[in-house]
């Protein structure tokens, strides 16, 4: 089993928030896409043997992309890759991208899954944020994209934004809830140094949310979604039962994939390589040489470290037999000693043989997980 990871960097504007790799600048997108593909055929040897379960385009901003263009990337994925094994292929898009013709030549792409960055239903907090669209296209968009024949469908929220109030904020998660997608994703917003956000706040021209509105915040979401029916299968995330993503699923279970494009990270399951964060030194690099990226192998405990990190965020844990069986008796011993005084004290539990974070230790997640971690 085996991922794809492909980075569109081209957006029609940057959001105030987003430190991802991104332009405004599409004159390359021909070529970039033809790097693209050339990448992924030159390297699909660091995970031969293993089936293609799970695509993912993701950005800057996929949509931007045009029905030509997505037909010429998808095409040449699928003379490299067999397509019968993919399970989840999914696409990110802005909700003023989104109009019919376009989502349906998607469907007919094999993409099963759409992922829309909404982030509020509040147009002065859109605003604030540099965002294109506004409530009503969001909701519009999600209507568009059910007709062109998608049932697997995420969308993204924000909360701890410019301007917003935990009335503001509960309105969004409210508006969210009615339209019955299968996933939600929400995002406690993060000052990103370098980004638009963070230079007007260190100028004093917009004011963080306190870390204790964050809080409870957060607290509202986790009630409302669970109230829904979701099932909140990881800190940031929620679906309706069996409606989990199985490619962000992937990554937390440590199966290989490969990354596409200018900034993608690539892992084989040891060695992790990182592309550059430009796009003609991407491209200069692929046709070159046949690739761009530089790798680092990662150490036993490097490892060990990102599993406890990533895993301890789902509801599923980490089973202290398979820490063994992956990374041997001295982080066995080490997990298991560590873990015991967050289970006495209600932070953690132990169900079926799986360590997790509960309800009353999530807020204190960062602190545990470091606590977990192997500092040699």
């Amino acid at each position: 089993m085996a991922g794809i990871y492909i980075h569109i960097p081209f957006c029609e504007k940057r959001c105030f928030y987003c430190d991802f790799y991104s332009t405004t600048d599409k004159t390359l997108t021909d070529s970039y896409i033809d790097a693209v593909v050339k990448e992924l055929s030159l390297r699909i040897g660091e995970i031969s043997g293993e089936d293609v379960t799970t695509i993912y385009i993701g950005g800057g901003t996929p949509s931007q992309l045009s029905i030509h263009q997505l037909n010429c990337l998808v095409s040449g994925l699928k003379s490299i890759i067999n397509f019968n094994t993919i399970a989840e292929f999914t696409i990110e898009v802005n909700p003023d991208d989104v109009y019919f013709e376009y989502m349906k030549e998607c469907r007919s792409l094999g993409i099963n899954r759409v992922s829309m960055g909404i982030q509020s239903f509040v147009d002065s907090e859109l605003v604030e944020i540099n965002r294109r669209h506004n409530a009503s296209q969001a909701r519009e968009a999600v209507s568009v994209i059910r007709q062109a024949g998608f049932r697997n469908i995420s969308i993204d929220l924000i909360y701890g934004l410019p301007l917003q109030t935990q009335e503001t904020w509960l309105y969004s998660l409210e508006e969210a809830i009615k339209l019955d997608v299968p996933h939600i994703s929400c995002y406690n917003l993060s000052y990103e140094e370098g980004t638009v956000l963070y230079k007007r706040k260190e100028k004093g021209e917009i004011v963080e949310c306190s870390e204790d509105d964050c809080v409870k915040m957060y607290e509202t979401l986790v009630a409302k979604m669970i109230e829904a029916g979701y099932v909140h299968y990881e800190i940031s995330n929620f679906a309706k039962p069996g409606q989990y993503s199985r490619h962000n699923s992937s990554y937390w279970n440590l199966t290989p994939y490969i990354g596409l494009g200018a900034s993608a990270h690539s892992f084989d399951g040891t060695v992790r390589r990182y592309n550059p964060m430009s796009i003609k030194e991407y491209i200069k690099g692929v046709n070159s040489k046949g690739f761009a990226y530089a790798e680092e192998s990662e150490t036993i405990w490097e490892r060990y470290n990102e599993y406890v990190m990533i895993n301890l965020r789902t509801m599923w844990g980490i089973k202290t037999e398979q820490i063994r069986l992956m990374f041997g008796k001295e982080l066995y011993t080490h997990f298991k000693s560590e873990y015991r005084r967050f289970v006495d004290s209600g932070e953690m539990r132990i169900v079926d043989g799986a360590i997790t974070i509960t309800e009353k230790g999530i807020m204190l997640s960062d602190y545990i997980i470091r606590n977990l971690m192997y500092i040699p």
